[in-house]
């Protein structure tokens, strides 16, 4: 069950060291006919969303992670509430601090396993399915860039395509 509204305000926001803790994931897809070959680039289509500030381009799903949520909880959440997509939440991408804006955030991969046709967020953004090399052009900050290369890389050179569940995922991703 999905819930059809997002969770807003601070209140049970985590924050270590005076940073707020934000996660979100790399929503993906493999276009592939048969399962058994190996992933490469062009099989491979991420899922952006528009940032809610006109003419500030495109982002992956993210947002704060709360208090009575674990990691994962908090990115399936958030790319739920953000971008209208249900997975399994997968490979530990990245972490990146934002001092300028006392921010932390931890990126996974995703794994879509469904789209939604209604979801919290679909009126104040819109979803993408692109190419890498279409979100290699769009992504503009750094750290996008980074978590997006180390996907394309997780993918094409270690994921296995019958992949272990999500839980055995988890526990070794951090």
């Amino acid at each position: 069950m999905v819930a059809l509204v997002s969770r807003t305000g601070r209140h049970l926001q985590r924050y270590e060291r005076g940073c707020r803790q934000v996660v979100g994931c790399i929503p993906y897809r493999i276009k592939l006919a048969n399962k058994a070959t190996l992933v490469d680039e062009d099989s491979l289509e991420v899922l952006v969303i528009t940032a809610q500030r006109k003419g500030k381009g495109v982002l992956f799903p993210k947002g704060g992670w709360e208090t009575d949520e674990d990691i994962f909880e908090a990115a399936e959440r958030e790319t739920v509430e953000e971008a209208g997509v249900v997975g399994d939440v997968q490979k530990f991408l990245g972490h990146w601090n934002f001092e300028n804006q006392n921010k932390e955030s931890f990126m996974f991969a995703m794994q879509v396993r469904e789209q939604l046709e209604f979801w919290p967020e679909q009126d104040k953004r819109q979803r993408i399915w692109m190419s890498v090399a279409e979100a290699r052009k769009e992504c503009k900050q750094k750290w996008m860039k980074d978590a997006l290369e180390n996907l394309v890389k997780w993918l094409t050179d270690e994921a296995p395509l019958a992949s272990s569940s999500p839980s055995q995922e988890r526990r070794s991703n951090l």
